[in-house]
């Protein structure tokens, strides 16, 4: 797939994405979403964020950390995101990631609320420090050529903290805002409150995305509605389930959402199987289980298997007993189960 010229401003709206998100959103599975999705859908609107590299680690040239932004093909378009808080670090791994990479679009982590992360002033913490998040940004922003993003919280620990701070960010240089609708605070408890992203979106001119509590296709239109925003990114809604991506864009074509059969779904499984081991080689099938409970989650009856699932050591092993369940398992996956 041929790299091409990202403007957040001329996409076709509303935009429909993949959230970064830690230890998840890594090629094989940016390779699954895009493939599931490019297999009924010509001309996608699908955009995947990468997860999240340390902006530090980048600098130093850690292989681990360069191999983690490496992009296959079909994954693009493509937005690597990155976090740090020294603006010069932020701004000289940035460049290094576009000129070995080339990612359609460069991200800033301003809304991780993990505590390893912003206990160096990381992620959710730069929200308490608006002048130094805009340094970071201004910074950034002179050394691409691409588009840059950010990506927020409602704030640290109130929720209107984001209006004033995204104001901060787009004079600061940002193309496109996303905001999740909690708190760190909250971290990933309650509700994502969806008024104030709404009013985010009422006092910038940039692009402005949503994240937050979208676990369905219908939740998409839903968040959209209540937003008012230019598009929606999807995290924990599409873990397990990156056939959300597909309904979606099949609902905003005007066809019938594809309903997921039991079947489709084994079939994925094996298929992200496959690319998990290809990036990080034929021993790392346990890594690999995070992702089978998601796939596998709240199916009743599915104990036994799912025991199975989790203790399998090789690729044959977890092969074998994917093909036995394909055989005694029923039809349809109910969906209504996957929701985080």
């Amino acid at each position: 797939m041929p790299i091409m010229k990202l403007d957040w401003k001329k996409l076709e709206y509303p935009i429909v994405a993949l959230s970064p998100m830690a230890d998840m959103t890594d090629s094989a599975y940016c390779q699954v979403v895009r493939q599931v999705v490019n297999e009924k859908i010509i001309n996608s609107r699908l955009i995947v964020f990468r997860e999240m590299v340390s902006s530090e680690a980048v600098v130093r040239g850690n292989d681990k950390t360069l191999g983690m932004t490496d992009i296959h093909e079909s994954e693009r378009p493509l937005i690597q995101q990155i976090f740090g808080a020294n603006p010069e670090t932020m701004a000289e791994s940035a460049r290094i990631i576009e000129t070995n990479y080339s990612p359609e679009g460069i991200d800033i982590n301003m809304g991780c609320p993990v505590y390893k992360i912003t206990s160096n002033f990381n992620g959710s913490a730069l929200m308490k420090d608006g002048e130094l998040a805009s340094k970071i940004v201004s910074a950034v922003k002179e050394k691409i050529s691409v588009p840059l993003s950010v990506k927020m919280r409602a704030g640290w620990s109130d929720h209107t903290e984001c209006i004033q701070f995204a104001k901060v960010i787009e004079k600061a240089g940002a193309d496109l805002i996303t905001v999740h609708g909690r708190t760190k605070e909250q971290a990933y408890a309650g509700l994502s409150n969806r008024e104030v992203v709404r009013q985010v979106k009422e006092v910038v001119s940039i692009p402005v995305l949503y994240n937050g509590d979208v676990f369905t296709w219908q939740d998409y239109f839903i968040a959209l509605q209540e937003t008012e925003c230019d598009g929606v990114l999807i995290a924990r809604g599409a873990l397990g389930n990156p056939w959300i991506f597909l309904q979606i864009e099949q609902k905003l074509n005007g066809e019938e959402p594809t309903e997921v059969s039991f079947k489709e779904c084994l079939r994925v499984v094996k298929l992200h199987l496959k690319y998990h081991l290809e990036q990080y080689g034929e021993n790392r099938v346990p890594t690999f289980r995070k992702h089978l409970s998601w796939y596998f989650k709240g199916i009743a009856n599915f104990k036994d298997w799912r025991i199975a699932l989790m203790t399998a050591k090789t690729r044959e092993e977890l092969e074998s007993i994917l093909n036995q369940i394909e055989k005694s398992s029923p039809d349809k996956l109910d969906q209504s189960n996957l929701k985080a």
